[in-house]
């Protein structure tokens, strides 16, 4: 599905600005979209004045050029439950609600010592596991000799986020990321994983050694280093679980908080197929529920920049913000900037744009024109703009790509290679799932050192998502690249040549060992955007993970962990940190559950 251009840059956003002294501490602010057109142009004063009218009724407002603004109230008021329609009251010491990562081994570990909880989860089955994650100075590592500098950690967290982090959050995360890495690993090795700790130094890019802190990736394979009969951590914890007497209340969505008259977080209403349920929890609740990726309108007001750069799904559909939306209600401070987890690697057809396709926001349900990840997209290869033009450095990778692109035509760019591909993988070194390996082999080579290229690319062929042709000339129509477009494409690709032969990039600083040549047929062509995988900007949390209120001060009874807590990111995820999101999450759990289990 086609997208306009206009409308990537059209999207109306309401804001929600917390953090500030007194009376109105928490303000929406209805901000009308830029324009699709030129700024002084009629468009876009109807598009100004529809989008300010809109903002109440969460309206898709369309002008006469044929583009949408969704208007939203994101927030809006906490719905009214009447006292009598809740049809079943539980009462608990701990309610977690939210079967993810942060939730499952908060979970476990409460079913281990015993605890009296109960774990509510939204959907059908516990979310899907993030198999990578970050601890700091665990076994797998000094038993290389590797320590972490965790001055040198903190630093660069504190960087990324441009200082809108707790400090103190983070020393909790480092200083007790071991003991969580230790819970998880007597369990996935007793079910036959290896860990596997392998990551030290990225030779690269953004990744280059004065910047990239390698703090301490781990994940599980088999003893040959894949996945097959490896069970997912999620499910094991929910065995866990079962084999300790607990079992998981599915299907219950959290609807929104209760308080006592001082204030306190005293329990939680979900809606459940039998009506409403209330969980009275004596001790504290627990919200690992998520982000909000997959609620059009959040992300639309609070991020736009996601919205202007993502061409693919690759979340929870799950993460609706609905922990978010309840802690807010109930008195929380939300961060004031956003960040989201963004893989440059949402592959899409030719002619396709970045953000919500037209059509489905017209229909009222947002989605983007593609799901899931094409991970070679995140290969630095060379990448131009809908023009055809050279825009930024290849060699960053996650979020930069795409956010660079949204300051582009059509929020996408397209990604160049040839009949090297292979060697050229090879001398670039990129890390994780990008590099297509196997066993430190890569998984496309064949036994006699050639490249399976049609094999490796065959499904994106097929579909139509990937070009492949004889010449570059033949590459550019394919990807629609024509008239003085195509020109200046052509030109692109013969420029990067003559820095492959010069051995320097004096055009963008790339590393000479990540410049490539477009001399070797076949030619690949493929357009990108951005893959979203969640949001990570949250409820504001002290080094307890308790929310906090406006003043700053924490909430009595309400804790947040992972994606639905904030205090952490701002802007993006630091790409050159691997795991750490998922580590902090799952450390964060562990903290809290056994700080209510000695209270």
């Amino acid at each position: 599905m086609e997208r306009t251009q206009a409308h990537a840059r059209s999207i109306s956003r309401r804001s929600f600005i917390g953090g500030m002294t007194g009376a109105g501490a928490l303000a929406a602010l209805g901000l009308a979209g830029c324009a699709p057109k030129d700024a002084g142009s009629a468009e876009a004063d109807k598009l100004s004045e529809a989008g300010a009218q809109g903002v109440a009724d969460n309206s898709v407002v369309a002008v006469d050029d044929g583009s949408a603004a969704i208007t939203v109230d994101w927030l809006g008021a906490p719905p009214e439950i009447a006292e009598g329609d809740i049809t079943e009251t539980k009462d608990t010491d701990l309610l977690i609600v939210g079967a993810g990562n942060g939730g499952m081994i908060a979970g476990a570990y409460a079913s281990d010592q015993g605890m009296d909880f109960v774990l509510c989860e939204k959907g059908t089955e516990v979310g899907a596991t993030r198999h990578w994650f970050n601890a700091v100075d665990t076994k797998p590592f000094t038993d290389q000799g590797y320590y972490v500098d965790r001055a040198r950690l903190h630093g660069e967290w504190a960087r990324y986020s441009s200082g809108t982090c707790d400090h103190n959050l983070i020393n909790m995360w480092m200083n007790e990321s071991n003991d969580m890495f230790e819970y998880v690993d007597q369990y996935m090795s007793a079910a036959g994983a290896v860990v596997i700790a392998d990551e030290f130094e990225m030779p690269g890019g953004m990744g280059a050694t004065p910047f990239y802190t390698p703090c301490g990736e781990h994940h599980y394979g088999n003893a040959e280093g894949g996945r097959d009969g490896i069970p997912d951590r999620n499910e094991l914890f929910e065995q866990v679980m079962n084999d300790n007497g607990y079992e998981i209340s599915y299907k219950h969505e959290l609807v929104k908080l209760v308080t006592d008259d001082s204030g306190r977080v005293t329990g939680a209403i979900f809606k459940t197929d039998g009506g409403y349920t209330q969980i009275n929890a004596r001790k504290g609740v627990l919200l690992a529920t998520g982000g909000y990726s997959a609620n059009p309108a959040m992300l639309s007001a609070l991020s736009p920049i996601t919205t202007a750069s993502v061409t693919a799904l690759g979340y929870n559909q799950n993460n609706t913000g609905d922990g978010i939306k309840a802690a807010l209600w109930a008195g929380a401070v939300k961060d004031i900037t956003s960040a989201t987890m963004i893989f440059d690697r949402g592959l899409v057809a030719p002619g396709t744009t970045a953000g919500y396709t037209q059509e489905s926001i017209e229909a009222g349900n947002p989605q983007w024109p593609g799901n899931g990840q094409f991970n070679p997209g995140t290969q630095p290869f060379l990448k131009v703009n809908l023009r055809g033009e050279r825009f930024t450095l290849e060699s960053a990778d996650y979020d930069y790509l795409p956010h660079a692109a949204a300051q582009q035509p059509g929020g996408v760019y397209v990604s160049v290679w040839d009949g090297k591909f292979g060697d050229d993988v090879q001398r670039f070194h990129t890390l994780g799932c990008s590099a297509g390996t196997r066993n430190g082999v890569l998984a496309f080579k064949n036994e006699d050192g050639s490249y399976d290229l049609d094999g490796y690319f065959e499904k994106e062929l097929a579909d139509g998502r990937l070009q492949k042709a004889d010449t570059l000339e033949e590459l550019a129509d394919k990807l629609g690249f024509d008239a003085e477009a195509k020109e200046t494409f052509l030109a692109t690709c013969e420029r990067y040549n003559e820095l492959y032969d010069m051995q320097q990039d004096v055009d963008f600083g790339k590393e000479a060992y990540r410049l490539s040549e477009l001399r070797t047929p076949p030619f690949f062509g493929a357009t990108l955007g951005g893959t979203l995988l969640t949001t990570i900007d949250g409820v504001r949390i002290n080094a307890d993970c308790q929310a906090l209120g406006t003043d700053f001060e924490p909430i009595e009874g309400l804790y947040c962990i992972g994606d639905c807590s904030g205090s952490l990111f701002s802007g993006n995820y630091p790409d050159q940190m691997h795991g750490v999101a998922c580590g902090r999450t799952m450390t964060e759990a562990l903290h809290v559950v056994k700080l209510l289990a000695n209270a």
